[in-house]
């Protein structure tokens, strides 16, 4: 409720105006009264009132002299002064102080409703504002480390681009990239019997596991490092020799990281692992070199550093190797898996087209190669579905893929294929909306029918039907056409609406049993959505 005190040296117009305004049309409460300007600034500093009323002419300290005290103390509740002056000067001073209104005494009961109105009108307003910038700002902090992942992400697969390569760009934590050294440590589960009957769900925990091992693993022997889940079975540690560390000893570092990284595996997880180590750059915009040359090195297989271990090196990139013309299929994997998870099959063809003209230029493009190709994107695509929802087993139940990958021997039937499935997914019911996804927002919108009273937000339902939280805003709107935030707060106005036709509550009662603690705020809100205040349809 917003607090009104007034200050005035008459006690007649004390007790008229406790009589006189009304308190609970307008959501507003008694919050005190003085005779003088001392004792009133004596009771703001108590009380903090959202509205003072205040006379000028008054024993001890005038009303001018009051306000401009606190104004230094930076108070910043609004003042209506209610003089029996109608002095200019006093008027052109009150306009320096940031006075709200100036009303000569006396002053009829309507032009008060209204200037209290106007001004607690004025009030709501500057409080929906600070709560959507506190909300901007909380969102920013919560968004702060995902946005941070996404570009550490994007920074090792190659897809950051245009402005993101400025060294401005950065985020804070991670400028010292421009005078540090980089290399990239490739990592793949390997899909042996085992780990090919994993569900992808199971597959999930084990590669949390494996970047919980890793990050031990790793801080043991380098103390700035970063790890990033790439696509499928494959991940990334981005480790930052120290500058006193020279190149053999940070070459021997990296096989003993290597081995350790295979041999706990193999221990706590029983799983297998390639280890794969790029080359070493000065330049912070060649790491995806690095990334490329760390999982070619796993690809071929050759040579292995340590005897009896999966571990491979890069033979093509060294210390300040420049950037080269390596086709780099982790950032082709990076940007087809995204274009899809949106359902932008238009934009995914343009990838592969790209792609697949850079691999008609180049000889190693063989057919194996190409085979291996198809069963990675495949596997990519069975991993990245998942995330928002969508099983290909369900799309494609009798798909022969293994024979299909058999069969391509050329880029542009790799090309052919690839769009096939592409078109099958982005078109599919399920994509559509039918199957896990529909399940999903039948649940959200279940859920939000049971529980529209309490602090709903979108993560926490992400959490409840497993799907990453743009993913499923991405959903809910396909499927519903409007947002997660406007089915919610349309679902809260439409009960309110009844609450208050119910004519059995009173306005702040209604805002917090449809789950709003700030009632100017859920007031705001109604208005929009109605075209009417909340104490227009209670008094109907």
């Amino acid at each position: 409720m917003w607090k009104i005190a007034i200050i005035d040296d008459d006690r007649q117009v004390l007790q008229g105006m406790k009589h006189a305004i009304p308190w609970e049309e307008l959501h507003a409460e008694w919050a005190g009264e003085a005779l003088n300007g001392r004792d009133g600034l004596d009771l703001i500093r108590s009380v903090c009132p959202d509205i003072l009323i205040t006379d000028i002419y008054m024993p001890v300290m005038n009303g001018l002299d009051m306000i401009e005290c606190l104004r230094e103390e930076q108070f910043n509740g609004k003042i209506i002064i209610l003089s029996g002056y109608s002095d200019f000067e006093y008027a052109r001073q009150a306009l320096r102080l940031n006075v709200s209104d100036y009303l000569s005494k006396p002053i009829s009961i309507p032009t008060l409703k209204e200037v209290l109105g106007r001004v607690i009108a004025s009030l709501a307003e500057e409080e929906e504002n600070r709560m959507k910038q506190d909300e901007l700002q909380r969102r920013l902090m919560l968004y702060a480390p995902f946005v941070e992942k996404e570009w550490i992400k994007s920074a090792i697969s190659g897809t950051l681009t245009g402005a993101y390569l400025q060294s401005e760009s950065m985020p804070a934590p991670y400028r010292f990239w421009q005078t540090a050294r980089h290399v990239v440590v490739g990592i793949n589960i390997v899909r042996d019997i085992r780990v090919g009957a994993f569900s992808l769900s199971d597959l999930n925990l084990f590669r949390f596991a494996v970047r919980n091992i890793a990050c031990e693993v790793t801080a043991e022997r380098f103390s700035a490092f970063e790890y990033t889940e790439l696509h499928g079975t494959h991940s990334a540690l981005l480790i930052h020799p120290p500058a006193e560390m020279d190149e053999r000893q940070t070459e021997s570092l990296l096989k003993e990281l290597g081995v350790k990284l295979i041999e706990a595996a193999a221990s706590y997880l029983k799983l297998t692992l390639y280890v794969g180590l790029g080359g070493i750059k000065t330049d912070w915009r060649d790491i995806p070199d690095s990334t490329e040359e760390a999982f070619r090195a796993i690809e071929q297989r050759e040579p292995a550093l340590v005897a009896g271990y999966a571990l491979y090196g890069s033979r093509e990139g060294g210390q300040g190797h420049a950037r080269s013309s390596l086709i780099r299929p982790v950032k082709f994997y990076q940007e087809l898996a995204g274009a899809i998870k949106m359902g932008q099959e238009t934009l995914a063809n343009g990838i592969i087209d790209q792609f697949v003209a850079q691999l008609s230029d180049r000889k190693e493009a063989g057919p194996e190669y190409l085979k291996m190709l198809a069963r990675e994107i495949w596997a990519i695509l069975a991993y990245s579905m998942y995330e928002v929802g969508i099983v290909l087993d369900e799309i494609f139940p009798d798909s022969k893929v293994h024979q299909e990958w058999l069969g391509i021997t050329r880029a542009d039937q790799l090309s052919e294929w690839l769009k096939g499935k592409v078109s099958d997914i982005c078109n599919s019911r399920q994509w559509r909306g039918n199957g896990k996804h529909r399940q999903a927002v039948d649940f959200m919108i279940q859920y939000i029918h049971e529980n529209y009273n309490e602090d709903i937000t979108l993560s926490d339902l992400a959490d409840k039907v497993y799907i990453s939280r743009n993913y499923l805003s991405y959903i809910f709107k396909n499927i519903t056409g409007e947002s997660f935030n406007s089915y919610l707060t349309r679902v809260r106005m439409e009960k309110a609406k009844e609450l208050l036709m119910e004519h059995k509550m009173l306005v702040y009662e209604v805002a917090e049993k449809v789950g709003y603690q700030n009632v100017p705020y859920f007031s705001t809100l109604f208005k929009k959505y109605t075209g009417l205040k909340p104490t227009e349809i209670v008094r109907s």
